[in-house]
């Protein structure tokens, strides 16, 4: 294994074609160092804070599984994960009450357990950066709903409750810094413009979903929002035939589909004339 010295001595070589990074945005930003001056092309997939918007016509158990699925999966450790919702006031009420009572279901534990439905996170300081991320929302006014008792739930371990936070908001570093775990807010919103703004008020850019049964509505909120990807009625999922892409401090470059395929190539042109 290459230390960080060494990768940066080969990246600035003008041996390497291309590189595709996922990771921090910092590891991103030092790849783009190291390989400035050399016109290789570079893939980097960075930070993300993933939003959804729930919208008053949305099929309410549909959005609340799906979205629970989207946060808590794989621990919230998926690149794609839910980390932030927007609630329509019409049906926050509705949708908050679902959203606590599925996440309660989660039993959280060893692995090995079959009776676990939810493991540990892959390093316990990922777990601690959740725990501040929330202590600091809980100072600053939030409401948590869940509190569920977990062994070996404490500072160093990378075993940690799911949890759900109300009366959020941008002032708060779990509204706007990656959590990358079990950790979601949820925000009452007035109308389409006010939740469209708090998406967009974000860094990152990969993915959002949007929750409606009008695929027009969805459609053109959709166009507003600065992200690589934009779902309706689903979230958390790569479809190998659409293109993985991000905007902003989640970076650039593409994956999957034609596109992505298009990134790992050259295109190169052959003019051949026979009749001379």
């Amino acid at each position: 294994v290459m230390n960080h010295a060494q990768t940066e001595k080969l990246l600035g070589s003008g041996k390497i074609d291309h590189v595709n990074f996922t990771g921090s945005v910092a590891g991103g930003r030092a790849i783009e160092k190291a390989a400035a001056g050399t016109f290789m092309t570079l893939g980097l997939e960075l930070g993300g804070k993933d939003p959804a918007y729930v919208l008053g016509d949305a099929k309410m158990d549909h959005a609340v599984a799906n979205l629970v699925d989207g946060a808590f999966y794989n621990s919230g450790q998926c690149c794609c994960g839910i980390e932030r919702v927007y609630v329509h006031e019409k049906v926050y009420d509705e949708f908050v009450e679902g959203f606590i009572a599925e996440t309660k279901n989660y039993v959280v534990g060893n692995p090995l357990d079959q009776a676990t439905t939810m493991g540990p996170m892959a390093q316990a300081r990922f777990a601690d950066l959740i725990r501040e991320q929330k202590a600091e929302a809980l100072r600053k006014g939030a409401k948590a709903h869940i509190n569920m008792k977990v062994a070996n739930d404490e500072q160093g371990s990378p075993y940690l409750a799911p949890e759900v936070l109300t009366e959020v908001d941008h002032q708060m570093s779990v509204m706007r810094e990656e959590s990358f775990g079990p950790i979601v807010g949820i925000m009452k919103v007035r109308n389409d413009e006010e939740a469209i703004a708090l998406m967009n008020d974000s860094p990152y850019g990969l993915t959002a979903s949007i929750w409606t049964r009008d695929t027009d509505h969805a459609a053109a909120i959709g166009d507003r929002i600065e992200t690589g990807t934009v779902f309706m009625n689903r979230c958390d999922y790569l479809d190998p035939a659409l293109v993985w892409t991000g905007v902003k401090d989640t970076g650039k470059g593409a994956a999957l589909s034609a596109i992505g395929y298009d990134n790992l190539t050259r295109p190169k042109s052959y003019h051949l004339r026979e009749a001379i």
